[in-house]
């Protein structure tokens, strides 16, 4: 098959504008955090769900209702506290004596944008109510299942200091999110920002739509006409398994893995490159682009032994190793 890169070039050129609006309207709002707003708009354009992690007070919250404003999709927010039941999340049926006849009402989880607020404070099968709907992007409720609406992304956010109180979440969950960002806090300039536009009583939080939902569909044609070459989808599987097996690649980092990344990896890892690619306006992926995303793709997906934390290693770390031995293509 031949493959007019010139061609996917202008292609990507011309969709990729389409973003710099709504990269504007919410930049009214949100100081700094460039990066975390490109990966929560690059979640949404290739269908995987973002995980944030970071310290309270970094905007994580208001970052996923301002891009709800931004699309004009439907959005709901859903505050995991230990007394959560699953039925408060999915729905319930609910039993009408007059008729004798069960209703569904449906749950937050029927929307756009579901923000999972400190989804960590609910119990297991809280979060694992979730789980058919981050997959299979449907719910069952009783004997019936229903579609989500699309698009459908699950933004979830975590407290990754104050452990008290919270479940850890289940690997199986864990896995379904195709990106896990860990916020830092912001420059001193960017904080100045912040103070001047924030500290006000009532400070500016709403901003225009700038997007359609048939807009989001077309954004992703456009994604999935950039170019993979053979060698970078060899890649991509090299580095997915040399989290299984790092002896096969001369690693020494073995006796840090206890499990490695899931063939959901592989998928994940190579449309978070075509993303990359597609914001510097490019119809093909280089590798550079799949080292650029390949941390917040992997960071979680890499299970580390009690060896490694004993010696403070991170999955940061073992992937940093990944990507340095590694040849490039």
């Amino acid at each position: 098959m031949v493959v007019n890169i010139q061609e996917i070039n202008r292609v990507v050129r011309d969709q990729r504008a389409r973003l710099d609006p709504l990269l504007s309207e919410m930049e009214k709002v949100i100081v700094g955090q460039q990066t975390m707003m490109q990966r929560l708009l690059g979640g949404l354009l290739t269908g995987g769900h973002v995980l944030l992690e970071g310290v309270p007070g970094l905007a994580k919250t208001l970052a996923v209702r301002t891009l709800a404003q931004g699309l004009r999709l439907t959005f709901s927010r859903i505050q995991f506290t230990p007394d959560l039941l699953p039925a408060d999340v999915i729905g319930t049926q609910i039993y009408n004596p007059r008729s004798g006849e069960f209703s569904i009402k449906k749950g937050p989880v029927f929307a756009n944008l579901v923000l999972a607020d400190e989804i960590n404070r609910a119990p297991a099968k809280v979060q694992s109510a979730l789980l058919e709907a981050m997959q299979e992007k449907q719910v069952t409720i009783g004997e019936h299942t229903y579609n989500l609406d699309q698009p459908f992304l699950v933004m979830a956010t975590q407290n990754p200091i104050e452990q008290e109180g919270t479940y850890p979440l289940p690997e199986a969950q864990v896995d379904r999110f195709m990106l896990k960002l860990k916020l830092t806090y912001p420059s001193k300039d960017e904080e100045l920002t912040i103070l001047n536009r924030m500290s006000t009583i009532e400070p500016q939080t709403t901003i225009q739509p700038a997007l359609e939902p048939k807009d989001i569909f077309e954004l992703r044609a456009a994604l999935d006409q950039i170019y993979v070459d053979e060698k970078i989808k060899r890649y991509i599987v090299d580095i997915v398994h040399a989290t299984r097996q790092p002896q096969e690649y001369k690693l020494s980092v073995g006796p840090y893995i206890q499990i490695g990344a899931s063939p959901r990896a592989t998928i994940f890892l190579t449309r978070a490159a075509r993303f990359q690619a597609f914001l510097e306006g490019r119809g093909y992926v280089t590798p550079q682009d799949v080292k650029s995303i390949g941390y917040d793709v992997l960071r979680h997906r890499i299970a580390i032994t009690y060896e490694a934390e004993a010696e403070d290693i991170t999955s940061e770390n073992i992937l940093q190793q990944i990507f340095d031995h590694l040849k490039v293509p």
